[in-house]
């Protein structure tokens, strides 16, 4: 009695291999089709990926009436591509906050005097326990601000530039002229909208400013003069009006300290 070697079998007939694709999901159906030709023409039959499609992506089967061209499998195949895209998480950042320098100058236009020198390597911020882009910094170091200009409006020139320590790259987030009041326990807060990353059009806006927050006070000892406690600097989103979390204003700087 003859036995016929697992090579001479022939395969099953095209009818039970449809029969099966009826019972297996999207991703069998997938696996199955890469067996061979014929099981991937039987799998990728129009009217067994048709209700699949119909299910899961209502909107773009429509495709099919104008595009008749177009297979029922295929279709299903970039929806599912695409649903997966949109759900996938952000790239992880290239660098950290340690890898950054904040350089921050505030000078009172008239006689061009320093109100706020700061510059702060990131491994010394205080991160806000929100995990948000914003910190805070003390400059009780700098001189006074003269007794002269108490309650005064004076015009003042900001820049926030955040350096790459190798010295490799710098991005200027903040370059603007405003005024600012002295006067203890006020603010002066100052915002200027950001661009958008390289990779969109020069048309489009990011939705997103830099924002500086001066905290002024009168020192005990200082008679009538008036210095800056506090400066406060973020990222803030427009939208919501909220600061972005540190990963994603790392993400947005890496756009403009490390082009592709």
């Amino acid at each position: 009695m003859s036995t016929r070697s697992p090579k001479s079998s022939s395969p099953p007939p095209w009818g039970v291999l449809v029969l099966l694709a009826h019972h297996l999901d999207p991703k069998s159906l997938g696996v199955a089709s890469c067996v061979s030709k014929s099981w991937y023409l039987s799998m990728a039959s129009d009217h067994i990926w048709q209700p699949l499609c119909m299910s899961h992506y209502p909107s773009l089967s429509n495709l099919k009436i104008t595009h008749p061209s177009v297979s029922y499998h295929r279709l299903y195949a970039m929806a599912y591509v695409a649903a997966k895209r949109r759900v996938r998480g952000p790239s992880v950042p290239q660098f950290s906050m340690d890898s950054l320098i904040f350089d921050i100058h505030i000078l009172g236009t008239k006689g061009n005097h320093p109100i706020v020198k700061i510059a702060k390597p990131g491994n010394e911020f205080c991160f806000d326990h929100n995990g948000v882009f914003r910190f805070d910094f003390g400059v009780n170091n700098y001189e006074c601000l003269t007794s002269s200009m108490n309650e005064m409006l004076e015009d003042v020139k900001i820049t926030w530039n955040v350096v790459l320590k190798d010295w490799s790259a710098v991005f200027t987030m903040m370059d603007y002229e405003g005024k600012v009041r002295y006067s203890p326990g006020s603010e002066g807060w100052f915002s200027q909208e950001l661009p958008p990353p390289r990779c969109c059009s020069s048309d489009s806006t990011s939705g997103i400013v830099a924002d500086l927050k001066l905290v002024f006070y009168r020192r005990k000892d200082g008679g009538d003069k008036i210095r800056v406690d506090k400066v406060s600097v973020g990222i803030l989103n427009v939208v919501n009006w909220r600061y972005v979390v540190v990963e994603d204003g790392i993400r947005y700087l890496q756009h403009f300290l490390f082009p592709s």
